[in-house]
Formats: structure tokens, sequence, C-alpha cells
């Protein structure tokens, strides 16, 4: 069997007219846009496995669905997709499939992909961990992609949020230490500025791949509130369809963040009447 024949076709739309008819079409309202999406990309291995294909051809896949999702949520007007890349824990993996991974991250970041579809990136994580040529051309897509204003791709790479809340935790105790701060200044804000994530809102739907059922360490601070939609769909099958779908069940769920399904309801004729 040819490897590559096992890698699928994909027909990534064109345009955001064609993005909108197929979001429509699976029952999402395409004025309704949730700001900001996350995913955590599962399956790759299993994908590859099923096949009977070497691992590092499953994570290839992935990559491309990267480019169609972004292209989608691009289309879409999300204004932040977040990506679980590689976690902190990945290192933990064998040394062939690490080095594998980065260099497929080396190769995977497209300038193009960004330019084309107004997208710019950013990075959460342990840069400084990073294989130096990985984290140069990474760095230099951030910075030639900075004046873009479209979708923000953020990749959380060599990420945990144990890693992030400690980080966070050892900020706040150096300033109290200095005495720039006082212990009881510290509010969830004061905290939330000094997490990776301080450039951006908290998630309004996590989606995981893979058929999984536990969040791995991945923006435990952001998700108190965020929906969750987990599929058993493989990440190199999940495309512009799956994505839609999981943006159009978020739209059917009623968000309280602690209120009553009566005060929300008071709430959304408020807005209405005021706009």
């Amino acid at each position: 069997m040819n490897e590559n024949q096992e890698l699928s076709e994909r027909n990534i739309p064109k345009t955001a007219s064609e993005t909108f008819d197929i979001a429509r079409q699976m029952g999402m309202d395409v004025d309704r846009v949730p700001a900001h999406v996350a995913i955590i990309m599962d399956g790759n291995g299993r994908w590859a496995k099923a096949r009977g294909l070497n691992r590092s051809l499953g994570h290839q896949e992935g990559v491309e669905t990267v480019r169609e999702i972004t292209t989608v949520a691009s289309h879409l007007g999300v204004k932040y997709l977040t990506l679980y890349t590689f976690s902190t824990e990945n290192w933990n993996r064998p040394a062939p499939e690490v080095a594998a991974l980065m260099s497929l991250i080396l190769t995977a970041m497209e300038e193009e992909l960004f330019m084309k579809n107004n997208v710019s990136l950013r990075i959460i994580g342990e840069v400084e961990r990073l294989p130096e040529d990985v984290r140069t051309a990474i760095l230099n897509l951030v910075e030639r992609t900075s004046k873009n204003t479209g979708t923000t791709m953020v990749i959380a790479l060599s990420y945990s949020s144990r890693w992030e809340i400690t980080r966070a935790v050892q900020s706040l105790a150096s300033q109290v230490k200095e005495g720039k701060l006082q212990p009881e200044d510290i509010t969830e804000e004061t905290f939330e500025q000094a997490l990776a994530t301080e450039f951006m809102p908290d998630p309004d739907l996590l989606i995981r791949t893979g058929g999984e059922l536990r969040l791995s360490n991945y923006l435990l601070w952001q998700c108190a509130y965020s929906e969750l939609y987990f599929c058993d769909t493989y990440w190199p099958d999940f495309g512009t369809k799956d994505f839609c779908q999981a943006i159009a069940e978020f739209q059917n769920r009623e968000r309280r963040f602690g209120k009553t399904s009566e005060q929300v309801s008071v709430d959304k004729t408020s807005d209405c009447e005021t706009k």
C-alpha cells in the first residue's frame, strides 16, 4: 500500500460564501459565531494506526486539518483560534516522535496560510524549551503576521495549564516580595494578567476530537465557563462540516454563568430592547 494514498483529499472552502453555505447546511447561525474557539487536536496517532501507517503520517495529516480549520475559522469571523499543539507532557514521548513533531511544526508554519487569510499568529508555552530553529521560525512568523487583522491563531506549544498557573503564582509572589504588590490586592483580574493568555478572552467553546473526555491540562483556568464539545472523530478526519456542527451545538446551549434560566431570559430581553 502506498502510504500517500491513505492521506485524505480535502475540499477546503475557497471563499467565505462557500463556508457560509456549509455552515447553514449544518444548522449554524453565521451571525452568532463564538469569539474564541479552543481545540484539543487529538487522535493523529490512532488515525494512523487504524490504517497501518506510521504515526508521523497521522501528524502530517493533522497539519492539513489545521490548515482547513484555520481557513474556515477566518471565513466565519472567529477572532481567536487556540490550538493545543504540543503539551509539556509530550516531551515524555519517544525521542524520534518528538523530533518528527518538531520537524513537522517547522514545516507547517507556512506564511502563505496566514497572509492569504489575514491571520496573525501568537504562541503560548515554554518557548525556551523548543529547538532553536523551531523557536526562531515561529517567533519570526509571529512578527511577520502581527499586522494581520483577522483571526488570531494561538498555538499552545510546550504548554500545560499547571505550568502556566505556577508561573503566574511565582510572578505575583515575586511582586509581593519586592513590595510592588500587596497580597490583598491580588484579584482574579490580577491573576489573569499574569497568565500567558492575558492578551485574549477566555474560550467560548472548547472542542476535543478523538473520543477522550478530559481537558488534559489545557486552559484549565480559562475554561471555567467554556462550553465543552467532545466528538469521536479523529483530528485528521475533522473537517469544515464537523467544525460548523460543533459551533451549531454551541449556539443551541444556554450559557448561564451561574444565573438561572429566567435571569438569562431577562438579560436577553434587556439586550434586545437596548439595541
